[in-house]
């Protein structure tokens, strides 16, 4: 939290300013702002740098294993003019989010902007009783962990810049307004599914959802922090389910289909975006309408 922000326990006034803009186009602009997303080699993540790079954006793209990432992210920086870079990092292992953060921000003009934390792996065990605790500690580690390891690092970049108002080498840090860090959580993290059972992927979720609240209480003045969670969605992180699974999620989405990946850029962007300079804490949720009945 900025040193100004709260004083004997309220908030004080005015500890952020407001947009003068007429235009609401020019908010969704990022040109010149450096974005890392983690989990971007494929699905969620890749479609979310292709948005920011887009909008204008320096994008970071993190991967674990699927090396895919690195002719990626040379296709984005073709395709947009903007500079990408696919960097392998195990977010699970505090000391390489940090090095890696660390890395991009002195090769990416000296500065963070954005990051989201998209990286994430399903529970494929079934029951929680029936599952290895191994598989529990990689799903709670990879999806909440992770996302908390990759917040703490970001936070920490952002409160800098906040305060001193310069590049990681002191330069004057242009067209900035603080941080925005925005993490992919899930319906899941509102709801329990069947038929099949994911109890840890659930809490983690649930964490993940609360600890962006819970951020964007403590980060006041100098980022926000935020949550999307999608429903289900087509890509390779549910091909391990079978179709008969699948068709009873339609039963139970009112838009009948599992959405695409690309149906949420629109989230991400508005969120990472000056277009949402007043909200934080949020969690939006893209889910086809299954979380209303």
């Amino acid at each position: 939290m900025a040193d100004d922000a709260m004083t004997g326990g309220h908030f004080t006034h005015n500890n952020t300013t407001a947009h003068k803009a007429d235009r609401v186009l020019p908010l969704f602009s990022l040109k010149g702002r450096t974005a890392i997303v983690s989990g971007a080699g494929a699905g969620i993540g890749l479609a979310v740098a292709h948005a920011l790079a887009e909008a204008g954006a320096n994008v970071a793209i993190w991967y674990n294993s699927n090396k895919k990432a690195i002719a990626e992210a040379e296709k984005i920086e073709k395709e947009y003019g903007v500079m990408c870079k696919a960097f392998q990092v195990n977010i699970t292992d505090y000391s390489a989010v940090e090095t890696a953060v660390n890395t991009i921000v002195r090769e990416f003009n000296g500065r963070l902007d954005v990051f989201i934390a998209n990286s994430g792996i399903p529970w494929t065990q079934g029951p929680a009783v029936d599952g290895e605790l191994e598989h529990y500690r990689k799903v709670v580690a990879t999806d909440l962990d992770g996302t908390f390891y990759c917040a703490r690092v970001a936070g920490l970049h952002w409160r800098r810049q906040k305060l001193e108002g310069t590049t990681i080498d002191g330069k004057k840090l242009e067209n900035y307004r603080g941080g925005s860090f925005v993490a992919t959580a899930s319906m899941s993290g509102h709801i329990v599914n069947v038929p099949q059972m994911q109890a840890a992927y659930n809490a983690a979720k649930a964490g993940v959802i609360h600890l962006c609240k819970s951020l964007a209480v403590e980060w006041v003045g100098f980022a926000r922090a935020n949550s999307v969670s999608p429903g289900y969605i087509a890509t390779e992180i549910s091909d391990f389910v079978p179709q008969p699974t699948k068709n009873i999620w339609k039963d139970k989405i009112p838009m009948g289909r599992e959405g695409e990946a690309h149906e949420l850029k629109g989230a991400f962007l508005y969120l990472a975006s000056d277009a949402a300079s007043y909200t934080t804490g949020a969690d939006l949720v893209v889910d086809g309408g299954y979380c209303l009945p």
